[in-house]
């Protein structure tokens, strides 16, 4: 799993040399070693089938959600990609579908640890909340990098342009509903199946992963032929400059102050009498320590 972690911060680095490495290179590590990583660390956890549950609800909703949206402009706008990304399936490129699966783990991990459900029973107050935190992590990624890759990689186009950096705010919403969709589903999947053993040094190694997306927006630039303004289909212009600082802002404030609270509370142990009494009831641990 380091192994796949290297292989995702090389294609982090690599965008410095955007123009001279090979665009679909760069997509491949983007996505490849996230998926893999979710269905070796997610086999550890959740068990081949528990994974493989995951891996068909992330993708059958999220392409369900893309596909709908390219038609009708329902949920997230009115878009079309290009060829960046490789073979498309009913005008959905695959590797899309896998950036769910890669990323909609390490989100769903990242989830798990802020709220402190790694070692308990999947139920209650937790069967609601944790999706609707696992979404919102997901989200934030989007928002970190959909301008990069809509107005500086040209991964895909808004056909009426947006209010953020060319972007609509349908869309965020859109990953929102989409996201929290299959998050809720697994929920329910593992709801009352016993206690999911993930021990903090395991789990923290899905958190570095998404520390290391974010910290890998430090690394984009712009190619110097895209010039310095971007001009979206609404025909607002936006500087290629706000669009990167953007990304990096959001990645060093949000993203990474969430990879290291969810850290710190991967390592948090509570009590042993605590832990039984939480696992054996499915409480939360305040709860369990009123007990």
């Amino acid at each position: 799993m380091l192994l796949l972690l290297s292989a995702y911060l090389v294609g982090r680095v690599l965008q410095l040399f955007a123009g001279r490495v090979p665009s679909l290179l760069i997509v491949l590590l983007h996505v490849i070693p996230p998926a893999l990583f979710a269905a070796v660390h997610g086999a550890r956890i959740y068990r081949a089938r528990g994974i493989m549950v995951f891996t068909i609800l992330c993708v059958a909703v999220g392409a369900f959600f893309e596909i709908l949206s390219l038609r009708t402009g329902f949920p997230f706008g009115r878009y079309e990609f290009t060829g960046l990304m490789g073979p498309v399936v009913l005008g959905l490129p695959i590797m899309l579908a896998l950036a769910y699966v890669g990323m909609g783990y390490l989100a769903w991990a990242l989830g798990l640890a802020i709220l402190h459900l790694h070692n308990r029973v999947l139920s209650g107050w937790s069967l609601l909340l944790l999706p609707v935190v696992a979404s919102f992590a997901m989200t934030v990624w989007d928002v970190s990098m959909d301008p990069v890759w809509a107005a500086i990689d040209h991964a895909w186009l808004w056909r009426e342009g947006g209010p953020y950096y060319g972007v609509p705010i349908s869309n965020f919403l859109g990953w929102l509903l989409t996201t929290y969709i299959f998050y809720q589903l697994f929920a329910l999947y593992l709801a009352n199946r016993g206690v999911v053993r993930s021990p903090a040094n395991y789990l923290r190694l899905a958190i570095a992963f998404y520390a290391v997306s974010a910290a890998g927006n430090l690394f984009v630039i712009a190619p110097a032929s895209l010039g310095q303004v971007f001009l979206d289909a609404g025909g607002t212009p936006w500087a290629i400059s706000s669009i990167l600082w953007m990304s990096r802002l959001i990645s060093v404030f949000v993203m990474l102050p969430l990879s290291l609270f969810a850290w710190i509370r991967a390592s948090r142990q509570i009590h042993p009498i605590v832990q039984r009494v939480a696992n054996e009831t499915g409480k939360s641990e305040i709860e369990a320590r009123r007990v």
